[in-house]
């Protein structure tokens, strides 16, 4: 039978039993309650009595673990099976991020509990970063490193908020490393200058102003899908908008070619009518870009510049990495960077003329005058009239 010990410099008791081998040995229960410890002691022998017949699982000592805190403590002992846990953070998360955002996460969640399999009903202080490096490797197979690393980074915040939450000591996820990122990974590149006529050239209406704008703001696909007349203040020569993605207020010159561009657009009286109607429409109905992207890889196609997109079996399996085009919408981005340094617009300048955050603008330049950024505009050469 459990018997009680107590050192005379602790204020605990010691519960004495036999381990399942049938060494003798002491445990402190956490309390200076006698009867209290003689419970917890009961328990520790029950527990090593079932081990010893095979009959201790997993689900069992759960269950004694969380009685034995219980008796010494007022609260239950906090716990989660895996699933349950990742499930109630991105629930957590869709408040606090963007849609964009917690959908990325959903994404990393979603395949990390397929990853887990069966594992993922058990106690999420299983997760062991074993676990977690299996499936950076495996993801590794089919994505770039640096959307390994998002993975990672996703995770890690996850089971930081277990350990704060009490249901992890430690954060297994901040053991897995990071991927290195080669030096011949994918990047998008910018457009050339005949390469940017021959898809104007095949481009529908709407979509030779989706590129302009590109070309001549350097802002992102959504954002320019989203413009409205109100954006636009033809007198002081200005758009003016907030970027989906990072919520920065953007303010920029309208550069002489886009001005005489936008002069020939159908204009409208009501000020929040979309500058590009069917476009504006694919963007409201559909929360990401992935379709206009699809739009926009089709005049690609049209232009000769990328291959067309088949859902026919390539023999790779799923699991393959997807192949990439070295161009895209994003790569007018790209595009109007090299335009503004070519024109010998400096670094600091460009950046924030398209809206990239950068550490080392931010202690260089505390604002850049409008002035500034409308004489980089103005440095931009005409696309349509070379």
């Amino acid at each position: 039978m459990a018997s009680l010990f107590k050192h005379p410099k602790s204020p605990f008791w010691s519960a004495c039993f036999r381990l399942p081998d049938g060494t003798r040995t002491k445990r402190s229960t956490g309390t200076s309650d006698r009867r209290k410890a003689q419970r917890i002691a009961t328990q520790y022998e029950d527990a090593a009595r079932a081990a010893s017949e095979g009959r201790f699982i997993e689900s069992r000592a759960r269950q004694t673990i969380a009685d034995i805190y219980a008796m010494a403590n007022p609260d239950t002992l906090p716990s989660s099976t895996a699933s349950d846990f990742l499930a109630a953070w991105l629930k957590r998360k869709e408040l606090e991020a963007g849609d964009k955002t917690h959908a990325k996460y959903a994404s990393v969640i979603g395949q990390f509990k397929d990853h887990l399999g069966s594992k993922g009903q058990r106690d999420i202080s299983h997760v062991t970063a074993a676990d977690i490096m299996k499936f950076r490797d495996t993801l590794a197979n089919r994505v770039t490193p640096g959307t390994v690393n998002v993975a990672i980074k996703v995770l890690r915040s996850a089971f930081a908020q277990a350990r704060r939450d009490g249901l992890t000591s430690t954060n297994e996820a901040e053991r897995v490393t990071l991927l290195k990122r080669h030096s011949d990974s994918f990047e998008r590149r910018p457009f050339t200058l005949p390469e940017l006529r021959r898809i104007l050239e095949m481009a529908s209406p709407e979509w030779r102003g989706m590129i302009m704008f590109g070309i001549y703001t350097g802002q992102r696909l959504g954002d320019i899908a989203r413009l409205t007349w109100a954006n636009l203040d033809l007198q002081r020569g200005e758009i003016r908008l907030v970027t989906i993605k990072t919520g920065r207020r953007q303010i920029l010159p309208l550069a002489p070619p886009l001005v005489r561009f936008i002069e020939n657009l159908p204009s409208s009286d009501k000020p929040d009518a979309p500058l590009f109607p069917r476009i504006y429409e694919t963007a409201l109905r559909h929360k990401h870009a992935g379709n206009l992207s699809n739009q926009f890889h089709a005049i690609l196609v049209a232009a000769g510049m990328a291959e067309k997109q088949s859902h026919k079996a390539t023999g790779k399996g799923r699991s393959a990495r997807r192949e990439q085009n070295e161009v895209s919408f994003h790569s007018l981005r790209h595009t109007a960077t090299t335009l503004l340094k070519s024109a010998g617009v400096s670094d600091a300048v460009a950046r924030e003329f398209i809206g990239h955050d950068s550490a080392s603008v931010s202690r260089q330049y505390t604002h850049i005058e409008t002035v500034v950024l409308q004489q980089a505009a103005d440095k931009l050469p005409d696309i349509l009239n070379p």
